[in-house]
């Protein structure tokens, strides 16, 4: 859009530019600046208009934006041209990711590109790699306190390990997802280190108040995020002499997005990991960006500005690159991290499905579809251009998310029900297989999250103590109905490494004094390759686990109607033991799936009337691509086998 004011002060801008900028061959940056300037300027000036040195900070973000294209490699250009006309290429059904600690999955960089023959036999060509980049050892945070922005820890290996890496992703068609941590800093970055010698400019990079009057008037509004292990929002900084805002722990510093000068630091470190080759980055605690008194310092309307800032600024220097919203709020937050009042995603392109995957933890503990029938009903819608990350575990902890009314439009009392599946998971109800631990729980409400791996969670830790087969195949079974779940419905489905072969829980944590305080290490063990050999072994649980998973994975590639285009709908049936949904392609609307999940310990009838009106069940069966078998109708009914996925067409 051409608008006079803003392109006036951009030929300023561009007119005082460096030489070695002005001169070189940019025809493509310019092209999406321009087209991006009028955004970027209005964005911009609602945040940092009535700053003196508004225009100063402007022509320093422009000069950001083109010294980082100039150092762009020419195939990543080049693959931001085809991803520029391939636009829609991330809502393809063929993406599937894992998620993984690149030393507790393979030692190192180095380690992590000779093991991508395991990824890849198993179907994944997405790799999120945790966080690799400098943290101190004791106060890390799993890698989200960051001590150096620029350079990956020693233990990982080098920066030319990170290219090689990226490089030989890339020879195997896969994409590379890293995690940029935009919220907070470490206590030991530099710009920390500054601010305690006293240097205002660096000072003025976080929220740094002499006295408690100013911190008091936020806490009155500010919930604590780890109430047990990080009480309140601030902390005494006595170097310093100064209180700091911190609020996930005391050793990771809030960035003040107030400050312009911070915003163009940290575009200038996504577009530096994007030039690392990254195809997808992971910008996390992105909720938290923006503080104001009076506020939960959450969701706030600026952090959804400063995203879109974000975006824009990608799209100029690096448009093939794509972001993940890791945004773990209410449902009704989750989807304006795509972008309000919008067509395409104008902010993140992804999103976490947080939502979904704590109602599938709800059915697997009351072993029915109540709640997740209803959950999905009031799952925000997404924009065209943007897509939900699916997944059934992830390094964090599983919250209960869900709505209130969901659970009491359900049948539940909110309160009693997530009670219960603390009890569930963790052990503590009657006949409860899961092996779980609360995590963060809150002695003055009871409220609490869940640590503890798939498996152990599902019952095999405990099946397989007991050697009950019958307990060790229903957990298989539960297994393979999440992923069976996250696989068709619709987005791209994130696995996390050593569910493919059953982990279990880990106690290692507890000897290590940096870690024994956060039981979600207990999810986070060194991925154990003699067990993944198992794999070949017919009939070990790591091989049931592991090849019906690929074979469910190479089907989802092929299945045209798993595309993510708001192309699933959701179908009512009478049995509450049963979610069911159809997934259309809508180039081809007569290539359909019907999704049924099975939830109940018992095989389910299921008249399908209904169905026949929706089109499905014409003739005597229909064919489940997970099994090979017909669904056949007797009795004007199918039976659906207890703890099941099928995948059903003509």
């Amino acid at each position: 859009m051409y608008e006079q004011a803003s392109h006036s002060l951009l030929n300023e801008i561009l007119i005082e530019l460096k030489p070695e900028i002005g001169n070189a061959r940019m025809r493509h940056f310019y092209t999406r600046l321009g087209a991006n300037f009028y955004a970027i300027h209005s964005l911009f000036h609602l945040l940092y208009g009535e700053r003196p040195d508004f225009k100063e900070q402007m022509a320093s973000l422009v000069e950001t934006l083109a010294s980082r294209y100039l150092e762009r490699a020419p195939g990543l250009r080049k693959s931001d041209l085809a991803r520029e006309k391939d636009y829609n290429w991330f809502l393809s059904q063929k993406w599937v990711g894992m998620a993984l600690y690149c030393d507790r999955f393979a030692d190192d960089l180095k380690g992590l590109r000779a093991k991508l023959p395991y990824l890849q036999d198993l179907g994944v060509n997405m790799v999120h790699v945790m966080p690799i980049l400098d943290c101190p050892a004791d106060n890390s945070d799993g890698g989200y306190a960051v001590r150096d922005f620029h350079q990956a820890a020693a233990r990982f290996g080098t920066m030319r390990d990170m290219e090689d890496l990226a490089a030989t992703l890339k020879k195997r068609d896969m994409l590379l997802v890293l995690d940029i941590v935009v919220n907070h800093t470490s206590d030991e970055h530099e710009w920390a280190r500054c601010a305690r010698a006293g240097e205002r400019k660096y000072q003025d990079y976080y929220f740094v108040f002499d006295d408690r009057e100013t911190p008091d008037i936020f806490e009155e509004t500010m919930p604590e995020i780890f109430p047990a292990t990080s009480p309140g929002n601030f902390t005494w900084d006595a170097e310093m002499g100064k209180w700091v805002m911190t609020v996930f722990n005391h050793y990771q510093w809030d960035l003040n997005y107030r400050n312009p000068a911070v915003l163009i630091e940290m575009i200038d470190i996504i577009l530096f990991w994007a030039n690392q080759g990254a195809d997808i980055l992971r910008l996390d605690a992105v909720a938290f960006l923006w503080k104001k008194m009076g506020g939960v310092c959450q969701n706030e309307r600026e952090a959804h500005l400063l995203l879109q800032l974000m975006k824009d600024c990608c799209q100029v220097t690096a448009p093939g690159v794509l972001f993940i919203a890791e945004a773990i709020v209410a449902p009704g937050e989750i989807s304006k991290y795509f972008g309000e009042d919008a067509i395409n995603a104008k902010e993140c392109e992804i999103a976490y499905n947080a939502t979904f995957m704590a109602l599938l933890w709800d059915a697997v503990a009351t072993k029915n579809a109540k709640l997740l029938n209803q959950g999905v009903k009031s799952l925000p819608g997404k924009l065209e251009r943007a897509t939900w990350l699916n997944y059934v575990r992830c390094h964090d902890d599983i919250g209960l998310g869900f709505d209130d009314n969901d659970i009491r439009l359900a049948g539940f009392d909110p309160a009693q029900h997530r009670r219960f599946l603390i009890d569930y998971f963790t052990g503590r109800f009657p006949g409860s297989p899961a092996r779980g631990l609360p995590f963060g729980e809150n002695p003055k409400t009871g409220d609490a999250r869940i640590s503890g791996s798939l498996a152990s969670l599902v019952g095999l830790e405990s099946a397989l103590e007991s050697r009950d087969e019958v307990a060790i195949e229903a957990a298989i079974k539960t297994i393979l109905l999440l992923h069976g779940m996250i696989l068709s419905f619709g987005g791209i489905p994130l696995l996390y490494y050593g569910d493919a072969i059953g982990t279990l829980n880990s106690l290692e944590y507890l000897a290590d004094p940096a870690k024994a305080a956060d039981n979600r290490w207990m999810h986070r063990s060194h991925f154990d390759w003699n067990k993944a050999q198992k794999r070949h072994e017919i009939g070990s649980v790591e091989q049931r686990i592991f090849s019906a998973l690929k074979k469910m994975i190479a089907l989802r590639k092929e299945i045209t109607a798993f595309a993510d285009f708001d192309n699933r709908q959701l179908l009512a049936v009478d049995n509450l033991n049963l979610l069911l949904f159809s997934r259309t392609d809508p180039r081809n609307n007569r290539n359909r799936v019907l999704v049924m999940g099975n939830f109940s310990v018992a095989e389910q009838e299921l008249p399908v009337g209904a169905l026949r009106a929706q089109g499905f069940f014409q003739r005597e069966g229909m064919k489940d691509l997970c099994s090979g078998e017909r669904i056949l109708v007797e009795n004007n009914a199918i039976v659906l086998p207890p703890l099941s996925c099928n995948w059903l067409t003509d």
